[in-house]
């Protein structure tokens, strides 16, 4: 069997690892006017550094493959860049987990989920509000639903 001098079985783990780290960062955090890192621009700076002595765009792609990194594919809305992400987020985890400020909510507490649907309509009341029924009758309650599917 031929080995070429990029085989990934003469690398060490630990260079995979770092090349899947810069992978997942900014080309502005090392001075590249770049919005994105091809796989060949990586190649490059992973030899520049020091991480190895040579190595091509094809095997930082395979291995970015394996983990589906693709930082040409970068698309900001779905990585933060929030220096206080983590904190803030962890606030929402906490209340999906029913805990505040490192409480569990009571059974008569409730988190209340709502998120701004853009491609969807505010609908205006079809009917003027009107005073509550007297309860020991039946009352029948309409609400006006807009469902969008997302394919």
């Amino acid at each position: 069997m031929r080995h070429d001098r990029e085989d990934p079985l003469l690398f060490p783990p630990q260079v995979a690892i770092e090349v899947k780290a810069l992978a997942c960062q900014l080309p502005l955090e090392f001075d590249k006017p770049l919005s994105r890192f091809t796989t060949r621009e990586i190649a490059h700076l992973v030899v520049e550094r020091g991480i190895a002595a040579s190595i091509s765009g094809t095997t930082v792609w395979r291995w970015l493959d394996e983990d589906a990194i693709k930082p040409w594919q970068y698309r900001s809305w779905i990585f933060p860049r929030d220096p206080d992400f983590q904190r803030k987020a962890g606030i929402v985890l906490d209340l999906y987990h029913r805990m505040w400020n490192g409480q569990p909510l009571s059974e008569d507490e409730f988190v209340i989920s709502a998120d701004e649907k853009t491609s969807i309509q505010a609908r205006h009341r079809i009917h003027l509000t009107t005073p509550p029924h007297d309860l020991t009758e039946d009352v029948t309650v309409t609400f006006e639903v807009t469902v969008t599917l997302l394919g």
